[in-house]
């Protein structure tokens, strides 16, 4: 049964978490320092969360951390450095983290840059995007099993509908490269790890979730032409999208976060490995249009191909 709740398009973050006491949970937003990251932070900070910003710029977490705490009156908002690309980074972060962790919100990202790669020769929107989650999430799994009910957010985007995962050729050694290819596998990658992490960690009482935020203005945008992004929507039949404040554009996000409508019942696991759009589970992707989750992205053969070669890359 396809998962619905009372929230649509036009909802906002705090309108999602409107009554939900985060009181003692411990939350981390990766690139919780711009776009809907903040949001994001800050409606979990509202509802009385402990809130770490996992950023590069730790000088904007600070500013972010103190205008949430500023609007929200919760003092228990903290800034780490976190560079995704940086697989040293990564790690550093993980092992540093004491004690449980609620909520993980994989928020970060980069969207159709020019070819660049990691210090691995990792193509760079993968290495950011999947790769770097991947590594920080696994590297928190005993402080996620040590919450006893945390949640994951794997922020995707309808990119993915773009490309499946080229095994063949993940990092465009022998292909040429395309920025939005890359960013759409990294974004079908993104599903794929929440397929995957729920199969693998559901007994754990870890619920994984992926999801479109929509189209929201945000310096994510800021390596594409306005020209180039226009022509992209013509060709997936989005020429006029209806653009999201970025407090719509965190709602989704909190609502898999945090909010108790994803809970199990009578004794029934919570909802997981799902892809949610608009507040709610996405049906298939019917062509022509930008919403509804393609099949590629939902593929378990896929997720746990992909897992394994993740486990391999971030290994080496």
């Amino acid at each position: 049964m396809t998962i619905s709740t009372p929230f649509a398009w036009d909802s906002t973050a705090s309108q999602v978490l409107a009554g939900v006491d985060l009181t003692g949970r411990r939350a981390v937003v990766t690139g919780g320092a711009s776009g809907i990251g903040v949001e994001t932070a800050r409606a979990l900070a509202a509802a009385g969360a402990e809130v770490t910003l996992a950023v590069r710029d730790t000088a904007a977490g600070g500013r972010t951390a103190g205008d949430i705490t500023a609007t929200t009156g919760n003092q228990r908002l903290f800034v780490a450095p976190l560079d995704l690309a940086d697989q040293a980074s990564v790690r550093a972060f993980a092992e540093a983290w004491d004690g449980p962790l609620h909520i993980l919100v994989n928020n970060a990202g980069v969207m159709a840059r020019p070819l660049g790669r990691s210090p691995e020769g990792w193509e760079l929107q993968f290495a950011t995007n999947h790769l770097g989650h991947f590594a920080l999430t696994t590297g928190l799994l005993p402080a996620l099993r040590a919450a006893h009910g945390a949640r994951v957010v794997s922020v995707s985007s309808s990119a993915h509908l773009f490309s499946a995962v080229v095994f063949d050729d993940i990092h465009f050694e022998r292909r040429e490269y395309d920025p939005w290819l890359a960013y759409g596998q990294s974004k079908t990658a993104n599903v794929l790890f929440a397929v995957e992490a729920d199969r693998r960690w559901a007994g754990d009482g870890i619920l994984v979730n992926a999801l479109h935020p929509g189209s929201i203005r945000t310096n994510l945008q800021r390596y594409v032409d306005p020209a180039e992004l226009q022509r992209m929507r013509e060709q997936t039949g989005d020429a006029a999208p209806h653009f999201k404040s970025v407090e719509q554009g965190a709602a989704t996000s909190v609502l898999l976060a945090a909010s108790p409508l994803l809970d199990g019942a009578g004794g029934k696991s919570g909802v997981g490995g799902k892809y949610f759009e608009d507040c709610a589970e996405a049906g298939p992707h019917q062509p022509g249009t930008r919403t509804g989750v393609a099949a590629h992205a939902l593929d378990p053969e896929a997720a746990e191909r992909l897992w394994d070669l993740s486990v391999q890359e971030i290994r080496r």
